[in-house]
């Protein structure tokens, strides 16, 4: 079975409310519907009614929840073993995998476009003492910012320093292949690609 992220299939944040699920079902609903002759998609179309049904319902909602969180962690999880944590290429993948959270974060994260490090740690499944060098780098070259209240945030040049990079967009990034390949991070209706490592853009 795969896992499919029925927010971001409504390009919505998990924080969203009701009327924000509806609002944009709506609308999305329309645009993919197969009688729309300009922009109509039954296949997207079905995973947006889906993502409606389960979302709008508060029992079901809270159900795929649990399960959104437990897979949200695998898609980021880019290191199984602690010891390739380490060396320059894992520095590269670990500055790769924080600008991708943060990107991503930015994009969604509607009042909280921000990550704190305890946050990374557990959805890069690495330890934090692993990340300061990473974390050091990325404000150093002002990618990413540490707010008064010790939360992470990408910065406009890190949003272009992530693009550039070719492979981080709305979807999660899988840096390492792992046993969690079968999941699927689906967003209108696009498949699941492990994405082979890459060296940050310098600065």
């Amino acid at each position: 079975m795969t896992f499919i992220d029925y927010y971001e299939v409504l390009q919505i944040s998990p924080n969203a409310d009701q009327e924000m699920i509806g609002r944009v079902y709506r609308m999305l609903a329309q645009r993919y519907h197969p009688d729309n002759q300009e922009t109509g998609d039954e296949e997207t179309f079905k995973l947006v009614l889906d993502a409606h049904r389960t979302l709008s319902d508060p029992e079901r909602r809270a159900a795929y929840d649990v399960e959104h969180s437990q897979a949200r962690k695998l898609w980021w999880r880019i290191f199984d073993q602690p010891k390739t944590t380490r060396g320059i290429e894992a520095e590269r993948r670990k500055r790769r995998g924080i600008l991708s959270l943060l990107y991503v974060k930015r994009m969604y994260g509607g009042e909280q476009p921000s990550l704190t490090i305890k946050e990374l740690e557990e959805l890069l499944g690495c330890p934090r003492e692993h990340l300061e060098f990473s974390l050091w780098f990325l404000r150093e070259n002002q990618h990413i910012q540490r707010g008064d209240n010790g939360r992470y945030l990408i910065t406009a040049k890190g949003v272009e320093a992530a693009e550039a990079a070719g492979d981080v967009a709305v979807q999660p990034v899988k840096l390492l292949p792992g046993p969690e390949d079968s999941i699927i991070p689906a967003g209108m209706g696009s498949s699941w690609t492990a994405h082979a490592p890459g060296t940050m853009p310098s600065a």
